[in-house]
């Protein structure tokens, strides 16, 4: 009887400890503890997987976030902080504190915390995975340039989810409150190696919803377009995307035209800001996790997941073409690159291309020296400078750095970091004086958030767990802006010269301001004397003197 009685306990055992498990973990205090060990054993785990990745651990960085807040770039009373371990850096002018007074996504971002909230995680999320990233449909347009390369356009139509009577239910309202009933027109800058990423995509799904007109701009010889010359986009050339932006302007030409750009693909957003100046179609701009020192950029060390996965992209287009180019530049050279710097100069640097041989088709003697033949001298006049490669890698960056020009912007931008973006440089190398100095440019910086990634906190609904706080940020600026000009009584709906005069007129400016390119480093923004940008003296109505 005696053993049948420890037998019966013996089987009851685990039950009875799961029993006792269930009620000592319904006391707060031990569950709470639960879950903090639980927290701290993941997180070791997962500094040991980052150590044998290579990959940076990064815990918080509101320490350093506190390092930069200057006086200088107080906005209203007390500091430009505008939440815990997010700050606004920019010239205290009219539209700065505008933006802090109405825009709501700036005063409480509600960024997700670790394990979601890692910049890793969140980086190779946004890069790789996303809820509606087949959802959208687009439309496609192969837009003819003037040295006779193509880009695509892709027009987002709709989705499978049922989203595109957005736009229908849209017309009739003021969009965006500007000056006209039309939706307004967002363009979208992918990263510079091409293709959509989910976090692009989800920004493109949150623009529908909203009522925007959304057209994606790719580079010449990705996603799937035809290369149709042996010319590549450099990092910092705005020749295809101002050419893209006046076909998207004549094709809806009384709407406001606002433009975002994704990483990478910000070098040639803020270099079409720069030599375009007042002339731009664009209302405002927006660049999330922006490369705003391409040189720095190419010349740090990328952890080794992300440069391969770059380098990746970057070779599978080379290769594509491999026949094409094997005339111009030495592709297999190129294609056994280990770094994007070694990449970027054996593509685009005359120092690193073919000695010796017959002129090419694409009108560049095979010794890297320029030629014109192959090449209209109508085409040859267009291009410029940018006829010619570049002697070396200064030479280069001297024509291709996206702040070369950036004392002739003439529209809000706004860019949103975070110090713990593992693609980019340290945070401490951001031009914190230009933003300083420069009304045009503000500066959103983050204690988390990863690359194009800023994941907020999760919800119960997978909906709302999807939402990126940099794209409701983004949208709610484009608003807020449109609001300000339209109280501040600025027409910005179009440049007042758009006739052949107007275009004769900047390109002779480009031309001539070619031979004078200025090459920025962080050290050389300095503080602007003009004491009219303070407060709400600056005036912000476009004179369109090009």
């Amino acid at each position: 009887m005696a053993s049948f009685v420890l037998d019966c306990l013996f089987c009851l055992l685990p039950s009875l400890l799961l029993f006792l498990l269930s009620l000592v973990l319904r006391q707060s205090r031990v569950g709470c503890w639960m879950r903090h060990a639980f927290r701290a054993a993941g997180w070791r785990l997962w500094v040991i997987i980052c150590l044998i990745l290579e990959l940076p651990v990064h815990r918080n960085g509101r320490e350093w976030i506190k390092e930069v807040k200057s006086p200088e770039a107080d906005i209203l009373s007390g500091s430009g902080q505008t939440s815990d371990g997010t700050i606004l850096v920019c010239k205290p002018t009219a539209l700065a504190k505008y933006l802090l007074q109405h825009c709501g996504s700036l005063a409480k971002p509600k960024l997700a915390a670790w394990p979601r909230g890692d910049p890793h995680l969140q980086t190779l999320s946004s890069l790789l995975c996303g809820q509606h990233g087949d959802t959208i449909q687009f439309n496609r347009d192969h837009l003819l340039l003037k040295d006779g390369g193509i880009v695509a356009l892709d027009w987002a139509v709709g989705t499978r989810l049922g989203d595109g009577g957005a736009r229908r239910r849209w017309e009739g309202r003021k969009a965006l409150g500007c000056f006209t009933s039309t939706p307004p027109v967002l363009l979208l800058i992918p990263q510079s190696w091409g293709g959509m990423t989910p976090h692009l995509r989800l920004l493109c799904h949150q623009a529908m919803l909203q009522g925007f007109y959304v057209v994606v701009f790719h580079h010449r010889g990705t996603a799937g377009s035809p290369l149709t010359t042996t010319r590549l986009t450099e990092f910092g050339d705005p020749a295809d995307l101002e050419q893209a932006v006046v076909y998207v302007h004549s094709r809806h030409p009384s709407s406001v035209l606002v433009a975002v750009s994704e990483g990478s693909g910000s070098g040639v957003l803020l270099s079409y800001l720069g030599e375009c100046g007042s002339s731009t179609y664009l209302t405002a701009a927006a660049a999330i996790s922006p490369v705003l020192l391409g040189q720095m950029w190419f010349e740090t060390v990328m952890p080794p997941i992300y440069r391969w996965g770059a380098l990746f992209h970057r070779k599978l287009q080379l290769s594509r073409y491999a026949n094409s180019f094997r005339g111009v530049l030495d592709v297999d050279h190129a294609l056994s690159c280990s770094t994007l710097r070694d990449f970027e100069e054996a593509i685009f640097c005359s120092s690193a291309q073919i000695q010796g041989g017959p002129p090419s088709p694409g009108g560049f003697l095979n010794n890297g020296s320029p030629s014109l033949r192959g090449m209209a001298p109508s085409v040859a006049w267009t291009l410029g400078e940018r006829a010619y490669p570049p002697k070396d890698w200064e030479s280069y960056w001297w024509r291709n750095e996206p702040l070369r020009d950036a004392d002739e912007v003439a529209v809000p931008v706004l860019c949103i970091c975070s110090s713990d973006d593992p693609l980019l440089s340290p945070a401490s190398t951001l031009p914190f004086s230009l933003f300083l100095s420069n009304p045009y440019f503000l500066l959103v910086l983050t204690d988390r958030g990863g690359h194009c990634g800023f994941s907020m906190e999760g919800s119960e609904q997978m909906e709302e767990s999807e939402e990126r706080w940099s794209h409701i940020t983004v949208l709610e600026y484009f608003r807020v802006v449109a609001d300000f000009l339209k109280k501040d009584g600025a027409s910005w709906t179009s440049p007042v010269e758009t006739g052949p005069r107007s275009r004769m007129n900047t390109m002779a400016h480009r031309r001539k301001k070619g031979t004078m390119l200025r090459r920025l480093r962080p050290q050389q923004f300095e503080q602007s004397s003009q004491d009219d940008v303070d407060g709400g003296n600056f005036t912000w109505k476009r004179s369109y003197t090009r």
